[in-house]
């Protein structure tokens, strides 16, 4: 089947695993693929070489300094000859023909975009859809210890779930996974590309908001597409933790950085404020615990302190951004 549709995939220093992607996708040869169009953030560390020997045909452009996530992915889009879009992330791996299959049903149906479910190396379902929160509260839940009740009271008051766990045939979310999002490019023609303050994280969230505003979003729970979770990013950041819960390092840091300025820009300056309070409350409660876990002999006490520490940094970090983030104005938030 002729795919009339762009793949986005951004690079840095992971060309190994874009081969790996690629041949998920080229399985019966590069003829009557996709177009792909590589956009490398690396600054020439010979993944272009790497990639190209194998894969001649894919495009690769060149962004000469670490960009992030949604400035060369824009770069990418910019250039897509075709009306549909996926952005892909480089550690992710087709399985069952499952860009075809997701791009057939999207360009057939009424969605503007979808994702698909995203499994882990062992099967295991990762959240692939989200729903929206009111202020993003749910942003709140990955704080360690403060999260955890923040948790807790919305188990008591039966608050609905913030996300799909495993999606099960087709689920209509608010925000979609951008390790896989397949867009029709007539619907950013109105809402926009993705906002090019973020350097990494969060940015396809605020990117969905404003497209929900021109249609519906969907996962596709029957196609699959393993997600090797966190493999580039931790490159970049030199961190080996997998997911978005560890806030202490400087990923964790980005992470946080993001997700108020995502925060800012689709619920206001009030929720900002109230998330940025909750940041700075937790410090207090995280020291206690941090105290009373080390007089009561648990172990891992210096890891404990190391987190504290770390944590603690990231959310005066954070602050510095404060007046920035309030003004709402073009800002480049990059931590690396």
């Amino acid at each position: 089947m002729q795919l009339n549709l762009s793949i986005v995939i951004v690079n840095y220093k992971s060309p190994q695993l874009i081969v790996d992607c690629l041949q998920t996708i080229f399985v019966n040869g590069t003829s009557d693929g996709p177009e792909v169009i590589v956009v490398d953030n690396s600054a020439r560390d010979g993944s272009k070489e790497q990639v190209m020997a194998r894969f001649p045909s894919i495009k690769w452009v060149e962004m000469e300094y670490n960009s992030g996530f949604a400035r060369a992915n824009n770069t990418g889009i910019r250039l897509a000859k075709n009306d549909t879009v996926l952005l892909l992330n480089p550690d992710t791996l087709n399985e069952g023909n499952a860009i075809a299959q997701c791009y057939q049903r999207l360009t057939t149906g009424d969605h503007i975009a979808a994702g698909v479910q995203l499994l882990n190396e062992d099967r295991t379902p990762q959240v692939s859809g989200n729903y929206f929160m009111k202020g993003g509260l749910n942003h709140l839940m990955a704080l360690p210890y403060t999260g955890r009740w923040i948790r807790w009271v919305g188990l008591v008051f039966k608050v609905k779930k913030t996300n799909v766990p495993e999606a099960k045939g087709t689920v209509e979310v608010d925000w979609i996974n951008g390790a896989f999002l397949m867009v029709k490019k007539l619907a950013t023609e109105s809402s926009g590309l993705l906002d090019e303050d973020f350097f990494l994280y969060s940015e396809e969230i605020e990117w969905c908001s404003r497209l929900k505003k021109k249609g519906t979003l969907c996962i596709y729970g029957d196609l699959h597409v393993i997600h090797l979770q966190g493999e580039s990013a931790n490159a970049a950041f030199d961190s080996s933790g997998k997911g978005y819960s560890n806030l202490s390092d400087l990923k964790g840091g980005q992470i946080m950085l993001s997700g108020f300025v995502r925060i800012r820009k689709q619920f206001g300056a009030g929720w900002f404020l109230f998330h940025l309070f909750t940041y700075l409350f937790t410090i207090p409660v995280f020291f206690i615990i941090a105290l009373l876990r080390t007089l009561l002999f648990f172990s891992a006490r210096k890891r404990e302190w190391n987190a504290f520490g770390g944590f603690t940094r990231n959310v005066f970090r954070c602050c510095g951004y404060c007046f920035t983030i309030l003004r709402n104005k073009p800002h480049f938030y990059k931590l690396l």
